[in-house]
Order: structure tokens, then sequence, then C-alpha cells
């Protein structure tokens, strides 16, 4: 049992949460969308459409950097637009490994079988997706609420729903029985199909991780730099140098830095948006 679950309120049981979550309605939060007194967050009244669209086309995934670093300041600043990236449930089971240290840099560009996009990079950011720190993220949820007074739904989601949604039980057996009471009661309503297992939780965490990745390399192309997201990678090695958890599944490794004159080795070859849309 994790650390949160001695500091929460008293934790129903299984069932009586089991029995919640089938009670709650059409939608899986169990919130009233219809009440009168909520908070409201008015969208801008600007449009960045063509910007964005400018940051995006010229984003490309660089191969070759200058020598230039990046300032502090503007590094800082693309991990924090990183992290704004959508989670479900808030959770953002992410981390992002600046490494720094010359020794540590240069076991990972070792790592990273010494690409060039791994060689030049001013910075080398390892991106890890986490599955079992969701009970410390969730009482996060609680205790930096911003307001003065937390709402009891969104309490009761981060101490009771979030547990039952993503503890799995011992050899994930609370998963097991979680399956096979969802597939049941699946036949006559809509319901959630996970997370259940470890591959599970594996590819829940890696899916909110990749949107804050994509989140940071758009903000190094924003700020006028560039970056390669590297899968090419010994990932027991970048494991075993930055001493990460059994949980943590390394997503990636993003080189960043100013492009090279010659940084883009080829022209970009996409295809035609009806190989991949369809509109139903």
């Amino acid at each position: 049992m994790s650390e949160i679950d001695s500091k929460v309120e008293p934790q129903s049981s299984f069932l009586e949460d089991l029995k919640e979550t089938l009670r709650r309605g059409k939608t899986i939060d169990g919130y009233d969308y219809n009440v009168k007194k909520r908070y409201y967050e008015p969208a801008p009244e600007s449009s960045y459409g063509e910007e964005f669209r400018q940051v995006v086309e010229s984003r490309r995934s660089v191969r070759k950097f200058t020598d230039r670093k990046i300032p502090k300041d503007v590094l800082d600043a693309c991990l924090d637009l990183a992290l704004l990236a959508p989670s479900s449930c808030n959770l953002q089971p992410w981390e992002f490994h600046v490494v720094q240290s010359p020794e540590k840099k240069q076991k990972l560009v070792e790592a990273c079988m010494s690409q060039n996009a791994a060689t030049t990079a001013a910075e080398l950011i390892v991106v890890v997706a986490r599955t079992k720190n969701w009970p410390e993220i969730a009482k996060l949820n609680i205790d930096q609420w911003p307001q003065e007074k937390i709402p009891k739904h969104w309490k009761d989601f981060y101490t009771k729903g979030v547990k039952f949604t993503y503890w799995q039980g011992p050899l994930h057996s609370i998963g097991a029985i979680k399956k096979a009471v969802t597939s049941v009661a699946g036949l006559f309503r809509p319901m959630p199909r996970g997370p259940f297992t470890k591959s599970d939780m594996r590819v829940w965490a890696i899916k909110s991780v990749a949107l804050a990745a994509e989140n940071l390399m758009l903000a190094f192309r924003a700020y006028g730099f560039d970056s390669c997201p590297m899968e090419g990678m010994d990932e027991n090695r970048v494991r075993k140098l930055l001493d990460l958890p059994r949980d943590a599944e390394v997503v990636m490794v993003v080189g960043a830095g100013e492009r090279a004159k010659d940084g883009v080795y080829f022209p970009r070859v996409k295809f035609d948006r009806k190989n991949f849309v369809r509109y139903v």
C-alpha cells in the first residue's frame, strides 16, 4: 500500500467503490455538469491559428545542432509548457530528466547509439512515464487545490475514485476482478475497459506522456530552437544511468538545440489526409 493510503480519509471497501462506480451516471466521473454554480473559464478572445501553423509546420526532427547553448530561462519555459499538457485524470504520469552532467551526458549519448542528434544536442532530455506514482499525484490534486474550498466531488474523486480505477492489487488480482465485472456490466451499458493490467497501465501512462513530449518539442520550435525525439536507444542503459525506479518507462530521449544549416537530412515526407482521416 502506498504512502498516500495512510494520509487520506478512511477508505471505503472495494465493493463499495465498485458499486459507486457502477452508480455513476453517463459521465465517467459522476459530475453534475448542469449544476448552476460551478467554475467557468472563458475562451480566449484571440485565435492563433496561423502562428500555431507556422510552429507546427517548421518543426522538424533535426539531426545536427550548432554549438549554441539554450538559455536557462528558455529551457525552463519549454519544460513548463510541456507540463501544461493534458493527462488522464490530471495524474500527470511524466518525468523529464535533463541530463547536463558531462559524464552522464556522454554515457547517454552512447546509450542513444551515438547518433548525431544526441552527439550534437545542446540538451538531452529523457522523457519518462511512471505507472505507480499516481497516488502521490492524486494527493497533490487535493493538497494544491487553487481555491479556498475544495469541492466534495473533487476530493472524493481523488481519494476514492482514482484509487479504485488505478489500483491493481497484489499480483494484479484486483485488476482481474475489475476486468471481469466490467466485462459483464459492459454488456448492458458503456463501461471504461481498463486499465486492468501492468500492460494497461504502461499504455495509459505513455499516452499522456507522449502529449507532454509533443508540447516540449513545439515549445522549443516556438522559442527558435529545434529538437529530435529519439527512440533508438538502449533503454536498459538509460534506466541504469538515471537510476530509475522499476515502474519507470523510458518513452524517448529528446535532443534539443539550435538547428545547423544542414541539420535536416531529408525533405519532409507526409501523405495525403485521405490515407488517415475518416469521417464516419
